[in-house]
């Protein structure tokens, strides 16, 4: 599962990249239309900020921006910022690789090759959309029908 963290700074990047061009947006209109408690909101954005992605703009026509157009941003690359790793398992990250406790040896382990699989194939995924792609609205699930998967 993505941290709330990441969730809020997906949406918020979304709002950016959605007023991209238009100049500042004010860290009140973001945290209102993305509901992203405004304290951590400020913290996302200033990460957000040393990181090259968004421009803050102090003053009282201030606000923040994104630092590059919408179609360099990936999504793999905002995950990897705020989360360190799009692997679901510590022995399947590329970069923060961690061997498991109470498990198999890595080389007899076949859930570490499916993780393996599974975070290659969905990097290549989150790294070939980015911030400009439509993302289609799904409708949300119906209660019966959630209930009855469970």
């Amino acid at each position: 599962m993505l941290s709330q963290k990441t969730r809020y700074t997906i949406r918020a990047l979304q709002h950016l990249s959605d007023t991209f061009g238009q100049g500042p947006v004010r860290l009140d209109a973001i945290a209102e239309a993305q509901n992203i408690p405004r304290k951590f909101l400020t913290v996302i954005l200033s990460e957000m900020a040393r990181e090259g992605i968004v421009v803050s703009h102090r003053g009282r026509e201030g606000g923040y921006e994104l630092a590059l157009p919408p179609v360099d941003i990936r999504y793999g690359d905002i995950i990897r910022l705020t989360r360190g790793s799009l692997a679901l398992t510590p022995c399947a990250s590329r970069n923060a690789h961690e061997t498991c406790n109470n498990c198999l040896p890595e080389a007899e382990c076949r859930l570490r090759g499916l993780m393996l699989q599974l975070r290659d194939e969905m990097a290549a995924m989150l790294d070939r959309i980015t911030l400009a792609d439509p993302i289609t609205l799904e409708p949300p699930f119906d209660d019966q029908a959630a209930q009855a998967a469970q």
